[in-house]
């Protein structure tokens, strides 16, 4: 799918949009600033992802949201995986470019913290679901990481908001791998971006090496996250030495940590 006609160079993105198709969603209340649209374009169901209003600046300026999107699409480009909605085509307009992706379906299973204990909770919901179904959840989001992994990227700001679950067909999409990007490199944010029950201390020290490793203390989290502390013991060895304080006691990289993964999955039958 491709979108034919070109914006005019001071359309906003959000009448251009209309325009072109029709917008049944918007999404507006992100951290980033960035917006996004829910577009039916030819009769299929888009996600299209812009740096919203240059004079929005909550966290990052609009060139800086703009940097982002652009290093989206090197990701999408680079990388293929049915877990990864296809970007279907680029758009560029006054105020930067806009991604337009395949539509995910499913719900977004990170939701605010007052309403994670709240039963109707995509959250809650997915948590509650029997192990193996999670479990297998978690695979799939270790494939995508072992891809990367392979080309050196480092995770940014992966949390349970970039997981859109489908109960129904149990499919689920990896999202807003925005930040993800070479490593290793310094941290030079103190306090960087992401959820702290996600994050790895050295995304909290400033000046600190933020490498793969620190990508598999995301990972180890990301399974405590959804299944807590009692795991089957192969799974539980490599959780534990995943989320260690210490980096150079972590596996050393997300391949690795993944490989280890597996191993332990394929013990359990």
């Amino acid at each position: 799918m491709t979108v034919a006609t070109p914006p005019l160079p001071d359309e906003a993105p959000d009448h251009y949009l209309s325009r072109l198709g029709t917008v049944f969603a918007h999404f507006d209340r992100q951290d980033s600033g960035n917006v996004s649209y829910g577009v039916v374009i030819d009769g299929e169901r888009c996600f299209v992802k812009t740096a919203g209003h240059p004079g929005h600046t909550p966290f990052l300026d609009h060139a800086q949201r703009v940097d982002l999107l652009r290093n989206a699409v090197r990701l999408a480009l680079a990388y293929r995986h049915p877990a990864l909605p296809a970007l279907h085509t680029v758009v560029e307009s006054a105020h930067g470019p806009m991604l337009v992706y395949a539509w995910a379906d499913g719900e977004l299973v990170g939701v605010p913290r007052e309403h994670r204990d709240d039963p109707t909770s995509a959250f809650h919901r997915f948590r509650s679901l029997p192990a193996e179904r999670i479990l297998a959840v978690l695979d799939t989001v270790f494939d995508v990481h072992d891809l990367l992994g392979r080309d050196g990227e480092v995770a940014g700001d992966f949390y349970d908001g970039c997981l859109i679950y489908d109960f129904t067909t149990r499919h689920v999409s990896v999202i807003d791998l925005d930040t993800y990007r070479p490593g290793p490199y310094r941290n030079d944010m103190g306090r960087m971006f992401g959820s702290s029950r996600f994050m790895a201390p050295e995304e909290f020290t400033l000046g600190a090496l933020i490498d793969q490793r620190t990508s598999v203390f995301t990972m180890g989290r990301t399974v405590r996250v959804f299944l807590g502390d009692h795991l089957p013991g192969p799974l539980q060895e490599v959780v534990t030495r995943a989320c260690r304080p210490d980096p150079a006691e972590r596996h050393a990289s997300l391949p690795e940590f993944c490989a280890a993964w597996r191993d332990a999955r394929s013990q359990l039958g």
